[in-house]
């Protein structure tokens, strides 16, 4: 009899809760609809009561914007039609503009105003050659002040016709600051270049952006470095903003033989994908292969080097990553615009989340920061435009004239010889390729190398940390200082 009664409070709770659940739905429902109307109720009085008259498309775009503003991720945005078709162009991989990656945050405040950061540079592209670098902040354009723009009109401004100018100016770390001109031109995204190392075994690909022809042209370079020969491997994701995650996820497929290579979640089933490595496909295998990240390396190029860090098939050197670590999908509208949405958050293969967290390297090899009398000659260099006048009457510069006029310059300019030559081969080559690598600029590639060649490989990666083990030591150490 007891075990009867029991069934039947089980039965009558199931009963209740179902109850409840059903009036919570049946109540929030009612409480968008309310809000619907009140939307449409304010929308449809201002049209008719308000001074002049107002164009409804201008309220919709208002009503859009802030719609979707209200949810505080800088990753879901309204696309007007302007927008939605540069979208679909920089997908596809080209477009217009100055080449620079960018975002905004949603909000200003006076400790952090919203001004634009660049994320990264499009390689070869007028901001890139321009000499502007991830984390620099664009304080204003065409002598307006970023901060209290939309990234509508950010963008609206940045973009426009091929061969027209738009002046920036840019603020680096915490009050160096300066001006560039950029020359709009058709951007055509690069995705992959590649070379072997002078005087090593070791191959070199820098992927510069997930594009549909990324994993073609990744497999192109891995069959030119076949024939030339290579044991050792770096992939350069530095400043790459991402891209398709199809894309980076055939990338990984070449190196990971099964398992998972990147998963998302969603708060909807649906949405809930997991790619899966397929054995087939894997081209590379046992050799040593380092991974360069930094503070521009974000989303899809995250999902790469967090794969190979998982798996303990790569070192990861550089900086800690952007931390970008959410799924977005592009909504079309019947009327040519669209919208932006984060729909999802992906996971590495240990089922971590980066999302504003980013990805540690497992060696830290940072650029060194300018001291302020480098911040002062830095200015001073850029407003004597001594460089420009130089190159424009000596053309032609050898390696042998860069590093003369570099130790020329520092008895005026308080800057390392590294930097200076940097800064001369930057203009001298402006009208060229980027080079493929810079091993006298370069210390993060540098360190890289000296990795491969001169230490314990499998020592290193049989110390290294997945990122689920990284995040317990970080949640663990949380915990102790709470506790103290």
């Amino acid at each position: 009899m007891k075990k009867i009664v029991l069934k039947f409070v089980a039965a009558g709770l199931i009963f209740a809760s179902g109850f409840c659940f059903a009036e919570t739905i049946r109540n929030s429902k009612a409480k968008k609809n309310e809000y619907m109307n009140l939307i449409s109720s304010v929308f449809d009085f201002i049209d008719r009561n308000y001074v002049d008259e107002v164009d409804p498309k201008v309220l919709y775009e208002g009503a859009m914007r802030g719609l979707l503003s209200s949810l505080d991720d800088p990753h879901t945005t309204y696309l007007d039609a302007h927008d939605w078709s540069s979208l679909n162009d920089t997908t596809k991989g080209d477009f217009g503009g100055v080449g620079l990656t960018i975002s905004k945050p949603v909000k200003s405040t006076p400790e952090k105003p919203a001004f634009v950061e660049v994320s990264s540079p499009i390689e070869d592209c007028p901001g890139y050659k321009a000499g502007i670098q991830a984390g620099d902040l664009i304080i204003a354009i065409n002598g307006n002040s970023t901060e209290p723009m939309t990234m509508d009109e950010v963008l609206s401004k940045l973009r426009g016709t091929i061969g027209e100018s738009v002046d920036v100016r840019i603020r680096r770390g915490k009050s160096m600051e300066f001006d560039r001109t950029l020359v709009r031109a058709k951007i055509e995204v690069p995705t992959v270049k590649f070379s072997k190392i002078e005087g090593t075994n070791i191959g070199y690909i820098r992927i510069i952006e997930f594009t549909p022809n990324t994993a073609e042209r990744f497999q192109d370079a891995l069959d030119s470095l076949n024939v030339s020969g290579y044991s050792k491997l770096i992939i350069d994701l530095r400043n790459n903003p991402g891209g398709l995650i199809t894309s980076v996820r055939d990338v990984a497929d070449k190196f990971i033989d099964e398992g998972t290579i990147v998963s998302t979640k969603s708060r909807i089933s649906y949405d809930n994908t997991n790619y899966v490595a397929n054995k087939e496909n894997t081209k590379v295998r046992n050799i040593p292969i380092v991974v360069l990240i930094n503070k521009g390396s974000a989303s899809a190029s995250e999902i790469l080097s967090g794969a190979l860090k998982d798996y303990k098939l790569a070192y990861l050197v550089g900086e800690n990553s952007y931390g970008k670590g959410s799924v977005q999908n592009p909504i079309p509208l019947y009327n040519n615009d669209g919208f932006k949405i984060t729909i999802a958050k992906y996971y590495t293969p240990s089922d971590t989340n980066i999302d504003k967290v980013g990805i540690p390297p497992d060696r830290e090899i940072l650029y060194p920061e300018f001291t302020e009398e480098e911040e002062k000659s830095f200015i001073k260099l850029q407003e004597d435009n001594v460089i420009a006048k130089h190159v424009e009457l000596n053309p032609n510069m050898s390696e042998h004239d860069i590093y003369l006029y570099a130790k020329q310059l520092t008895s005026t300019y308080k800057l390392e010889e590294r930097i200076l030559r940097k800064l001369i081969r930057n203009e001298a080559e402006k009208i060229k390729p980027a080079r493929v690598y810079d091993l006298d600029y370069d210390l993060q590639l540098v360190g890289a190398i000296d990795i491969l060649n001169k230490e314990n490989f499998h020592q290193l990666m049989k110390n290294s940390k997945t990122l689920k083990e990284l995040q317990a030591e970080r949640e663990e150490k949380k915990a102790a200082e709470e506790n103290k």
